[in-house]
């Protein structure tokens, strides 16, 4: 789905992205109002990704909220010490098959 349809629609697609990152609160989507840029800045500052992560994880969603396929939750994993969890989605994937919930780039256990 493109964009200009996520943003035309955003009332109805709030709930998808909800779905996808459920830390955000009613006041931050009133405020991003289905203004891409505005949904990038916003994962950003709540869960700590680099720029070109929040926007591929916009991007992925949008290509992926049109489908029948379940958009994957946001991890929302923090180290033990608080900082973000910077783990890709494969790092993930894997921590998810093996059971195995250390941060691969930091090394700290993620609560």
């Amino acid at each position: 789905m493109n964009w200009d349809t996520i943003k035309g629609n955003w009332k109805q697609m709030r709930g998808k992205v909800r779905e996808a990152w459920g830390d955000m609160t009613d006041d931050e989507f009133e405020q991003i109002a289905g203004r891409r840029d505005q949904l990038v800045g916003k994962l950003q500052e709540k869960y700590g990704y680099v720029r070109e992560e929040a926007e591929r994880r916009v991007d992925e969603f949008a290509r992926n909220v049109g489908t029948s396929d379940a958009m994957p939750r946001a991890h929302t994993g923090r180290a033990a010490d608080g900082t973000p969890d910077t783990r890709g989605m494969g790092e993930k994937i894997a921590d998810a098959v093996t059971g195995d919930r250390i941060d691969d780039k930091t090394g700290k256990v993620v609560r």
